[in-house]
């Protein structure tokens, strides 16, 4: 069979042309299902009614208690504010940090619902006067 340099030429034009549509399509990712595969940081802080050494230590112990353990985490930290850190720079109004990173959003979101998590909230929210929540993805 004789092809003709078009026919040639068109056939490498199509497989390239496909080639790049597989390729870019392979590429395409939304930023939703970008953030699916990110880790998730949930660092959550704490101001008590009353900042007693005591009830710092009472919510820290809660934290470590309650929030530690759960499917998917690959960090967990909790703890009182640095005293001795007082830079201008130094956010200072709150008593503890808590810090836990998931695997995953989806890792995080069961969390939200676990039994623990809703019991560390029941037994420990009435101290709290503020609470703030800052989520961020990583990779």
């Amino acid at each position: 069979m004789i092809f003709s340099r078009m026919t040639v030429a068109a056939g490498l034009m199509t497989a390239v042309a496909l080639g790049l549509t597989i390729n870019l399509s392979q590429g395409t990712k939304s930023m939703a299902d970008e953030a699916k595969s990110q880790m998730l940081i949930h660092n959550v802080y704490f101001t008590l009614k009353d900042g007693t050494p005591e009830n710092t230590q009472k919510l820290t112990d809660a934290c470590h208690k309650y929030l530690k353990d759960h499917p998917g985490v690959i960090f967990f930290a909790a703890g009182p504010l640095v005293q001795e850190l007082d830079r201008p720079v130094n956010v200072r109004d709150f008593h503890v940090g808590l810090h836990v990173i998931f695997k995953t959003k989806n890792d995080h979101d069961v969390y939200q619902t676990a039994a623990t998590h809703l019991k560390f909230i029941e037994e420990n929210k009435p101290t709290w006067d503020k609470v703030r929540v800052f989520d961020t993805y990583s990779k």
